[in-house]
């Protein structure tokens, strides 16, 4: 029985992913070790479900496709630069979602509950929508890149509409994670 690293994902687009790489261009001239994220699996994540038997891939699909059917389309903004946990210490680098962030709370939600019954655990931090750039990978001096990302702290990606979510595995590779979309459930009228 084969296992799949899955979880349930809004794209961005890509005029939003050309202008999220730029971004990252521009902090990663602050000199600072990061990991950057591949400009291919630059997303939203909704949930993160972990290691999935191939035999439940149907089921989870399934419960996706019912609750999203439940939401209307929106439009997602993408906005704002910080990093977790703090500027002193960054370590995660994100951008934030503006208009759009309430919509995806509420399919998060939505999601939750019938995927805990499958088997799921439910997080224990609040979802925060959020699409991650980097992960700090060296405790060396970090300021420049606390500046810049005080500077960039107003940045505006642009908006895209969200009509359907993906349910994507994720394959651990040496040149980074290789996502396959398993499902694109729509969001309801």
């Amino acid at each position: 029985m084969a296992r799949l690293r899955t979880f349930i994902a809004a794209d961005v687009g890509k005029a939003i992913r050309d202008r999220l790489v730029q971004l990252q261009e521009k902090l990663a001239r602050t000199g600072t070790q990061v990991k950057w994220v591949e400009p291919e699996n630059l997303h939203v994540t909704l949930l993160f479900l972990g290691e999935v038997d191939d035999r439940q891939i149907p089921g989870v699909c399934s419960i996706v496709a019912n609750e999203t059917a439940k939401h209307p389309p929106f439009l997602m903004a993408v906005e704002t630069v910080g990093c977790f946990p703090n500027l002193r210490r960054p370590r995660v680098l994100w951008v934030g979602i503006g208009q759009g962030m309430q919509e995806l709370c509420a399919i998060h939600d939505a999601l939750e509950m019938p995927l805990q019954e499958l088997g799921y655990r439910r997080e224990e931090r609040r979802y925060t929508p959020h699409i991650t750039l980097g992960r700090v990978k060296s405790d060396r001096e970090t300021s420049p890149l606390a500046e810049a990302l005080d500077k960039q702290a107003a940045w505006r990606g642009g908006e895209v509409p969200v009509a359907e979510l993906l349910v994507l595995s994720s394959e651990l590779t040496p040149k980074g994670p290789v996502y396959s979309v398993l499902s694109r459930p729509k969001l309801g009228a």
